[in-house]
């Protein structure tokens, strides 16, 4: 009968008065609040979900678009994947960061064009300054004019990518071209994707050719037709309202404060605004579109004979 309590006890799950006698610490027992998560495990784990989602590898390019690729250069590569590294952005594999890109591609094909446009222009031009030839050599490898390069052979069609925004970006390049049909001199803003797939798939080819510089100067002039002279290169915008305002003894000044507010960059000749322009998202480009507004004006109002008028009565 002494152990009777104790098991009705147990069996109602009730610690008995005499058991709570001999462990207090029991009465006095409270919740224990949870551990609070550890942010960085919790990161790691939907890391390591998007791993196990999304693969690290892309599927092989189509052996047909190699084949339009091989076309459009003429070359034929010993090594078809060099076709598929210099093809492949890095926003192809979003949201992981993939193991191959054609950055290395596009580093090794700009210092090969850098160095034959520099070369070309030496000797196409023995007796021109160094400014010039700077000028010259800079224009047909900046990023407009392999960017026109892209468009007009379609390279941009077969590159592997997720980048949103892309081909918007590539449609507006293309429409303003129609006003630019040479170079633009700094007022049109290409996305510079088309600009790394012409370096890069001429690193391709210099790899594949085991460094042969001959085969690929011989691509790049044939895909950058017409290839910019002294004669057709142009002033910058910049450059020749500073050169005409400097003629006439006038004072100019470009006033940038309103880019942080609206994106606006307005021209001042004499202090008074001869010209503006708003641009997004690049302070540059919107600069010297500026630029060639206030250009524009400056030789209406000379070819006018309003500029004196301009200037005194412009508020």
């Amino acid at each position: 009968m002494a152990n009777r309590p104790l098991r009705i006890c147990s069996s109602l799950s009730i610690i008995p008065f005499s058991t709570l006698f001999y462990t207090p610490l029991l009465r006095f027992t409270f919740p224990i609040a949870p551990p609070k998560p550890d942010i960085g495990a919790v990161q790691e784990v939907k890391e390591t979900e998007q791993k196990e989602q999304v693969p690290a590898k892309l599927p092989p390019m189509e052996e047909a678009h190699i084949d339009a690729l091989e076309e459009i250069l003429g070359h034929k590569f010993s090594d078809r994947y060099l076709v598929e590294e210099a093809m492949t952005h890095g926003s192809a594999y979003y949201p992981l960061k993939g193991e191959m890109s054609y950055e290395r591609l596009e580093f090794m094909g700009d210092a090969v064009l850098t160095f034959g446009v520099a070369s070309e222009v030496f000797f196409t031009y023995p007796n021109l300054a160094p400014g010039p030839m700077t000028r010259l050599r800079a224009v047909n490898v900046d990023k407009e004019k392999l960017a026109r390069i892209a468009v007009a052979h379609g390279l941009h069609r077969y590159l592997r990518h997720k980048a949103p925004q892309l081909e918007s970006q590539i449609n507006q390049f293309v429409d303003d071209l129609d006003n630019y049909p040479i170079h633009s001199n700094g007022l049109l803003d290409p996305p510079k994707v088309l600009a790394d797939i012409v370096e890069s798939l001429l690193g391709a080819v210099y790899v594949d050719t085991n460094k042969c510089y001959e085969t690929v100067w011989k691509i790049f002039m044939r895909l950058s037709r017409p290839f910019i002279t002294i004669e057709t290169l142009g002033k910058h915008p910049v450059t020749e309202l500073h050169e005409l305002c400097q003629k006439l003894h006038n004072e100019l000044k470009f006033n940038d404060k309103k880019w942080a507010e609206n994106l606006t960059v307005d021209v001042l000749l004499n202090g008074k605004v001869i010209g503006s322009a708003s641009c997004g998202p690049k302070k540059d480009i919107c600069h010297n579109r500026a630029a060639k507004v206030a250009l524009d004006r400056l030789k209406e109002l000379l070819s006018n004979g309003k500029l004196e008028i301009f200037l005194k009565d412009n508020t």
